[in-house]
């Protein structure tokens, strides 16, 4: 799917993933966390090459937010902490607080100690993706990866999810992969794909800028009647799928991410 990828990815900054659906974006995501192994090239974090890591080491050092938020039957409270299992109540409600999950749970009837049922049918679509974002903020990973964390929530939630993703990505080297352009205008790096290839990378003002690809998608999005990339596949980017990438965290600030 990918050939001569090779970014940086600098500590502390948001690298943001454009491209149509099934593209390869969440590749991404199953090569940097190891689900499956590269062919060729390599992923460095922190200067070290993720394979001289395990594979438990590698993901304790990495929080996920992905589109379907995943909770488990149990308390607000336990799918929280389920970030770090040691995490005490002050740092769940901590981290709760810092991504807006306090706001509904404070209303509820038993609190933190509402139970979530197998399905989390009581809970709304937005409301558990905020409990998956403070899942992944107690976690305090040093890497982040967000899957088109907002897909699946309506445009009035957007907001707040954004909010709380913003709160997450705080100081914290991330990847987020993104339909809605709108979520990622803010990120330090933006990857423009097109059939395996990174053809354009900047800000969001320099990539508007030079009108090109990054350009065409935007306008595709906000000029005309479409809302998703895939309305337009022809000027849509395909997306970041890395070959080989290198990673790094604010863990070692003098460390830098490269995919190679």
């Amino acid at each position: 799917l990918i050939e001569d990828l090779s970014f940086d990815a600098d500590p502390g900054h948001t690298v943001a993933i454009v491209g149509p659906t099934g593209a390869g974006k969440t590749t991404l995501v199953n090569l940097v966390m190891r689900f499956y192994e590269l062919n060729s090239g390599k992923i460095m974090l922190d200067n070290r090459d993720i394979t001289d890591l395990s594979r438990a080491d590698l993901r304790s050092k990495v929080g996920m937010v992905l589109q379907d938020a995943w909770l488990f039957g149990g308390s607000i409270m336990e799918n929280i902490r389920y970030g770090r299992l040691d995490a005490t109540d002050e740092e769940v409600i901590a981290a709760a607080k810092a991504t807006f999950v306090d706001r509904f749970v404070r209303a509820l009837p038993d609190g933190y100690d509402t139970i979530i049922d197998e399905e989390g049918t009581n809970v709304s679509a937005g409301e558990k993706q905020l409990i998956t974002i403070a899942r992944a903020f107690v976690a305090n990973p040093s890497l982040l990866i967000l899957d088109e964390a907002t897909s699946s929530v309506d445009t009035r939630t957007e907001l707040l999810v954004q909010q709380a993703m913003a709160a997450l990505r705080s100081d914290r080297t991330s990847f987020v992969i993104a339909h809605r352009l709108s979520t990622i205008r803010d990120a330090d790096t933006i990857l423009v794909m097109e059939s395996g290839r990174i053809v354009e990378q900047g800000n969001h003002e320099h990539l508007l800028g030079t009108q090109g690809a990054y350009y065409r998608l935007y306008q595709s999005q906000f000029a005309g009647p479409a809302e998703d990339v895939d309305a337009n596949p022809d000027t849509a980017a395909v997306p970041a799928v890395a070959a080989g990438a290198t990673v790094a965290s604010d863990m070692a600030p003098e460390a830098k991410e490269e995919t190679e």
